[in-house]
């Protein structure tokens, strides 16, 4: 994986963080997302609209809470040093658009995100996830990421997903080029927000079709009390929704 490729995704979804949260703005209400969210918690239909998909509930199995906390409880203590955001810098976390205005910010390590396409570590995760505090950054959390070509048993190796659900960007229309601006739009056909969410409808619009933009993504809130808000179904499709985010190097 070169950096170079890496940074040019992360120019892409500049525009795609700024669209897809106009979009959310304007669109979708708190009720709606709710009952999106106890769909999925209930169901076995893992699509939350055409262009994020979820990885499907589990029943319960013997071990799963215990592993999930064991997971929770290693990247609290490892993370710990990392509340004071100068420390992550120097170990190689980047912040992701730090210029633009975002209710959540992504401190991306690449490393990491390589490493996690042959192993899952607790303490060294793609991204830590911090708000803005003053001057400042408050970490409040964690996201791990796994290759596209995982399948959900491979992902149920790394995190019960009885206690939690990965997610994936597909089906987007990338514009042509010199027509980005149009994802900015209050009804864009292309991005992470437009209408179209097929190859025929993107190849008539004359756009790229992206069945995967990234891989397998999952935030997680180590500081939070209990499991179900530590891995917060919820609080993750609404910062997701927020921020349609980041990071290629899990499509590899």
């Amino acid at each position: 994986m070169k950096k170079p490729f890496i940074l040019g995704a992360f120019l892409t979804l500049a525009v795609l963080v700024f669209a897809h949260d106009q979009k959310q703005k304007s669109s979708q209400s708190n009720g709606d997302l709710d009952a999106s969210t106890e769909s999925m918690g209930h169901g076995h239909h893992h699509e939350m609209g055409p262009h994020m998909r979820m990885s499907a509930l589990r029943d319960p199995q013997p071990g799963d809470e215990e592993k999930v906390q064991r997971v929770a409880d290693d990247a609290r203590q490892a993370l710990e040093k990392y509340k004071d955001y100068k420390t992550a810098l120097a170990d190689g976390y980047k912040i992701f658009l730090p210029n633009l205005p975002q209710k959540m910010y992504h401190f991306t390590n690449y490393g990491n995100a390589v490493g996690e396409a042959f192993r899952f570590d607790a303490s060294r995760p793609t991204s830590l996830l911090y708000e803005k505090n003053g001057n400042g950054y408050k970490l409040i959390g964690a996201m791990y990421t796994a290759p596209v070509r995982f399948t959900e048993a491979m992902l149920n190796d790394r995190i019960p997903l009885s206690m939690a659900q990965w997610h994936q960007h597909v089906n987007m229309c990338r514009p042509p080029k010199g027509r980005e601006i149009e994802m900015l739009s209050k009804t864009p056909r292309f991005g992470l927000a437009g209408s179209i969410s097929t190859q025929d409808e993107c190849d008539a619009a004359g756009g790229t079709f992206m069945p995967h933009l990234y891989g397998w993504m999952v935030h997680m809130y180590p500081w939070e009390k209990g499991l179900d808000q530590i891995w917060s179904v919820e609080r993750q499709v609404k910062d997701k929704s927020a921020m349609e985010h980041h990071h290629d190097g899990m499509n590899h």
